[in-house]
């Protein structure tokens, strides 16, 4: 059947494997020359979504690819999340690879019954007879003053459901390199974008819109193919008090609050969630005795309330403090206090002197 056609060859490449020079990007950018290799390297891959074409989406991140590659590969969709997900599940079986947008990932909801009935279980459902190997891309989290229809970051749904990959980039290296891995995967993944970081990193604080975008904006990405294998996190700082896990926007804030306090801490970037990183997570916690959660989401059922429990069953006997969690909090998004949702320096410096104190 063309739905259960083996791993394209392009799998069986180096997980490294890099071509081409290198050039300064920002994530959209890099996701922006993600997209284009690929579309370049496979015919099967197509993009699809509200905006993507013509406009090139909302945040650009579809720029130019409908009038390279045309208006049967890159093509503009109704307003019906339900819809672009149930084409692209059809799309998936008949052995094509589409690469969905869903504008914001708070219009992702409409879609859940194609994503968790449908695409998720359709290999089990046909016993590998079809497949569903789509990469739902989707701009997540706050930073944008977008309020409680532009901001959320439900991440902790679809890591609750068997059958899907889910992926959180924090540097436009690492989003090229897990969306090339994203788009060959045989899987359903879903590829969540951190809008705050689009542009670049910034030095972490949220206290002004205006102090934000500080930073780099850029960062070097090779031109051309490469993949980084799903399931495998980052070490983005070393250290020997404490680990942090974290991931997406919340890495750049949890690097800069603890440069400012000096602390020798491990901040540990996990990139995908499903597949979650154990092994990394252990080395890390076993070695520093200490472990702190950040995430954007709210706290109750959040994911770093899974990485609590693996932590606490895993690395019991080496903890010499409770674990601790910095969140969002459990109220409706606040557009107005935005940034006193966020996780930022304040909470993180107060959570990091109660874990050293223990």
């Amino acid at each position: 059947m063309e739905g259960s056609r083996p791993v394209s060859d392009m799998m069986s490449e180096a997980a490294t494997e890099t071509h081409g020079d290198t050039v300064q990007m920002n994530m959209i950018q890099a996701i922006n020359s993600a997209l284009d290799v690929m579309m370049g390297r496979d015919p099967a891959v197509v993009v699809m979504g509200e905006d993507v074409g013509y406009f090139g989406g909302v945040f650009r991140a579809t720029a130019g690819l409908q009038q390279k590659y045309g208006k049967n590969r890159v093509f503009d969709t109704p307003i019906t999340e339900c819809g672009i997900i149930g084409v692209a599940v059809g799309m998936g079986a008949y052995g094509l690879r589409p690469v969905p947008e869903i504008q914001f990932a708070d219009y992702i909801y409409p879609a859940l019954d194609q994503l968790v009935s449908e695409a998720a279980r359709l290999r089990y459902r046909s016993a590998g007879e079809f497949i569903s190997p789509m990469t739902v891309r989707s701009p997540f989290g706050g930073g944008i003053f977008g309020g409680q229809t532009h901001s959320q970051s439900p991440e902790g749904i679809f890591t609750h459901v068997s059958g899907v990959k889910t992926v959180i980039p924090s540097t436009p290296y690492d989003a090229k390199g897990l969306l090339i891995a994203a788009i060959e995967d045989n899987d359903p993944v879903i590829f969540f974008e951190p809008k705050r970081i689009y542009n670049g990193p910034f030095d972490g604080h949220y206290d002004t819109p205006a102090r934000s975008w500080a930073g780099h904006a850029h960062a070097q990405v090779p031109t051309g193919h490469y993949r980084i294998p799903l399931g495998e996190a980052r070490v983005a700082r070393a250290g020997e008090a404490l680990t942090v896990l974290c991931y997406g926007t919340m890495v750049h804030v949890v690097e800069n609050s603890v440069a400012e306090m000096g602390v020798d801490a491990e901040i540990l970037d996990l990139r995908t969630l499903v597949p979650l990183d154990i092994e990394a997570i252990e080395r890390s916690v076993r070695k520093t005795g200490r472990c702190m959660i950040v995430h954007e989401a709210t706290r109750t059922s959040g994911f770093g309330a899974e990485l609590s429990a693996l932590v606490q069953e895993r690395c019991f006997y080496h903890l010499e403090a409770p674990i601790e969690r910095v969140t969002g909090f459990d109220t409706p998004y606040p557009h107005s206090l935005e940034w006193a949702y966020f996780p930022g320096p304040v909470r993180i410096r107060e959570a990091i002197n109660k874990i050293l104190k223990d």
